[in-house]
């Protein structure tokens, strides 16, 4: 057998050095929820109550909190950012617009998080209860929806800029056999663009779905902090980036700290399942858009 290339060696470390700190990962936080788990089993997942002055430990309202502020800024997300893209990948190739587009798209996206936070009890939560009030809604201003706005603003830059790069790279040759046949821009964009960018704008929207599970510190700031299942999505609530920021420090006792440890093992395996997930979807999308 030949030798190995040092490019082909290199590779192999990373992947070997990525596999292990993501099972290092896994298993620390495996060994921290133990006591947790031991308590109450995997029903720890599915219990409603969080009590801590009680020792009683349930992490369904923060799962529910993160599920459905994700899958709420992904949707309030996505009409912008497809648009973004295909405004940049179609319409403005060039230019000083273009550049200016593109500039703030990529200023989104290096705004910390905190900032986002202070804007959101600055701008949006008053906006947000003045909504409410008119709506005959207990005008909380925090909540789910005012958490999922901020995190719409926050995961655009991640569909866009896949999205605007996957859209560029369509053939040139495939765009004008459709105008030859006498379709307009529209449906070029809708039948040739879109299909053929179908995997990348998949994967820009899975990786803005991410960014929306994991984000933690703009979350916490407007979400509300109620440890109780959200009634609607103008409840206060949390997630459970957001539970463990804000009672990893007050956790006294030996239960109480393993619990918040399962809530990260849970967000942990969710993000993992969504990731996987997400490249058997891209994969399943390439292989229908070549046939």
């Amino acid at each position: 057998m030949g030798r190995k290339s040092p490019f082909k060696i290199t590779l192999l470390l990373a992947a070997a050095g990525v596999t292990v700190v993501a099972l290092a990962t896994m298993l620390s936080l495996l060994w921290g929820s133990t006591p947790a788990l031991k308590a109450f089993g995997w029903k720890f997942f599915f219990q409603k109550e969080w009590n801590p002055a009680m020792d009683r430990f349930g992490a369904l309202p923060f799962l529910i909190g993160t599920l459905l502020t994700s899958f709420l800024a992904l949707l309030l997300s996505l009409p912008l950012s497809l648009s973004i893209s295909l405004l940049l990948g179609e319409y403005l190739k060039g230019g000083k617009l273009s550049s200016f587009i593109r500039s703030m798209v990529d200023l989104i996206a290096a705004v910390p998080s905190v900032i986002y936070g202070f804007w959101g009890l600055e701008v949006l939560v008053p906006a947000v209860r003045e909504m409410e009030m008119k709506m005959d809604i207990v005008p909380y201003g925090v909540g789910i929806f005012t958490a999922s706005l901020i995190l719409s603003v926050m995961i655009i830059p991640n569909t866009a800029s896949l999205a605007r790069e996957v859209i560029q790279l369509v053939p040139r040759d495939l765009k004008e056999a459709a105008y030859s046949l006498g379709a307009t821009r529209y449906e070029v964009i809708k039948k040739v663009v879109v299909p053929y960018a179908r995997s990348g704008i998949i994967a820009g929207i899975l990786l803005s779905l991410g960014r929306a599970l994991g984000e933690t510190m703009a979350v916490t700031m407007v979400i509300g902090n109620s440890s109780e299942i959200p009634k609607s999505l103008f409840s206060p609530a949390n997630t459970m980036a957001s539970v463990i920021a804000n009672e990893f420090t007050e956790a006294t006792g030996d239960l109480y700290y393993s619990s918040l440890i399962a809530v990260g093992l849970l967000l942990f395996v969710i993000t993992t399942l969504f990731g996987i997930l997400g490249r058997y979807v891209i994969k399943k999308t390439s292989i229908e858009g070549g046939k």
